[in-house]
């Protein structure tokens, strides 16, 4: 019997349970191996048996309730017969150290967490469809680009224009930022950058805030916070000794002649 017939007699609350792993929202770890010359995913059982217990997973609806580690183990050992996943064995590496290495399926099938295991199932593949005739659509448009009508070539032309402008733009605001930063580094250290977040790795209108500022440096920051708390600590500390409690030893008028007695005593703090 093939694999694609074992998966057909897979009730749906099964193959419910194997969609969601199978989605990055399960946050199971896939690890890439080769398999008869082949790479194939494969993962380890704890990974998922950690997804099945996760909060995204008992959000599901018409699957398998999974309240413990053993539940999940056992469930997951359930769908074993279905060859959505096999136990495997790993070997060594194809090539290097950091390439995929050699996985064998193992005779002995059953679910353990901290065995690895082989998809033998791909999920959906209409996202793979619908890129594939996207890029075939895309690339026959770029071929007829000479049959297309007038007014739709005069709109592509004026779209190009737009966006090579942008990009010298960028480029200008990125040049004239650099000469007026070394222009104030030489008038006024440590100098100023213009729209100092152009580069950083944030939206769009928030690489123009703020307008301008001073190229302070992360140690110099870093150092003179440092010094604040430092200087915190210090005065924390002082107060911490003024209101002490100092012990003074007396001699006590008992029974036992000789003998001292500790006793403590608050200071109250001088004003002067």
């Amino acid at each position: 019997m093939s694999t694609a017939e074992q998966q057909a007699k897979a009730p749906q609350d099964i193959r419910n349970v194997v969609s969601f792993l199978r989605n990055s929202k399960a946050g199971l770890k896939n690890r890439t191996g080769v398999l008869n010359g082949k790479r194939i995913d494969y993962f380890k059982g704890k990974s998922a048996v950690k997804a099945l217990l996760s909060p995204s997973y008992a959000k599901l609806k018409n699957v398998p309730k999974v309240t413990s580690e053993a539940e999940a183990v056992a469930l997951l050992h359930s769908m074993i017969p279905f060859a959505f996943f096999l136990r495997v064995d790993r070997g060594t590496p194809v090539g290097s150290a950091s390439s995929p290495k050699h996985v064998q399926i193992n005779q002995m099938q059953l679910f353990k967490p901290d065995e690895y295991y082989a998809w033998f199932y791909e999920g959906s593949q209409w996202t793979t469809y619908v890129g594939g005739i996207t890029m075939v659509a895309v690339m026959l448009a770029g071929v007829m680009f000479p049959l297309w009508p007038p007014m739709l070539r005069l709109g592509v032309w004026y779209i190009s224009i737009g966006v090579l402008g942008l990009i010298g733009l960028l480029f200008v605001i990125a040049i004239v930022r650099l000469i007026f930063y070394i222009i104030t580094v030489i008038v006024a250290s440590p100098g100023i950058w213009i729209f100092p977040r152009l580069f950083a790795d944030v939206g769009f209108v928030d690489s123009f805030i703020p307008l301008w500022e001073w190229d302070v440096p992360k140690k110099r920051a870093r150092k003179e916070r440092k010094g604040k708390s430092g200087k915190e600590k210090a005065a924390e500390s002082a107060e911490n000794v003024n209101s002490a409690a100092y012990i003074e030893e007396v001699d006590s008028e008992s029974s036992r002649p000789g003998s001292r007695q500790a006793t403590v005593e608050e200071v109250a703090e001088d004003d002067s």
